[in-house]
């Protein structure tokens, strides 16, 4: 954790999402659908970044597919900033890129 304190303002290397990060996500879900213009049969949270500025973005990597899709390597990148607790800790959707495909890496946009 020191390594990643020490890197204030940067982005953290790419890590499995945690439980935390999964139910931001899975919150989230409805307007990362609504930006999309997709709602996803599936929706898999796999991996993300951190950034901590002002609260903490979350850049993630979700696996998704459409309902009747036969394409099997969509993912979506997602920004998700969760405001300080002691601004309320509210999420917001600040960027979404589809699509995406499973090698394709996590790059802040």
């Amino acid at each position: 954790m020191a390594t990643e304190e020490a890197n204030l303002g940067g982005w953290s290397t790419v890590k499995p999402v945690t439980e935390e990060v999964k139910e931001i996500c899975i919150e989230e879900k409805p307007e990362i659908e609504k930006t999309t213009a997709i709602n996803f049969k599936d929706y898999i949270p796999l991996l993300y970044k951190s950034q901590t500025v002002n609260g903490t973005n979350y850049l993630v990597k979700l696996d998704v597919c459409q309902e009747n899709d036969a394409l099997e390597d969509e993912c979506v990148h997602a920004i998700i900033h969760q405001a300080l607790p002691c601004n309320g800790g509210e999420l917001t959707v600040t960027g979404v890129q589809y699509p995406k495909t499973i090698i394709d890496p996590l790059v802040p946009f």
